[in-house]
């Protein structure tokens, strides 16, 4: 059963080595403006234990409407334009919902 309700993205980015510092230096610069954005529960960066230069945002939604306002806010673009150019790779993304908890 599909809920319309609590999005959680998962963005895997793989960056080069040389960019890693540039980009936690900018992610802390506007992480709150991220997760004080309308609709945001959450936001968590976390990093890959066996690849340094790998990467993840989870943050939380409280429906996919507030995550498409963001995708489609000026905070993102900038953001994402800016961020984008450090891969090594291109990013992936899930959104995703909560089947189970325990």
């Amino acid at each position: 059963m599909k809920s319309a309700n609590n999005i959680e993205r998962i963005v895997k980015m793989t960056f080069r080595t040389d960019a890693i510092d540039e980009f936690l230096e900018h992610f802390h610069s506007i992480k709150e403006k991220i997760r004080n954005f309308p609709g945001c529960n959450g936001l968590k960066l976390i990093r890959s234990v066996d690849k340094d230069n790998i990467l993840f945002t989870y943050s939380k939604w409280n429906t996919p409407e507030d995550l498409e306002n963001y995708r489609n806010s000026e905070l993102f673009k900038e953001t994402w334009s800016y961020v984008k150019q450090l891969f090594e790779a291109r990013a992936e993304a899930w959104s995703t919902e909560i089947v189970a908890e325990l």
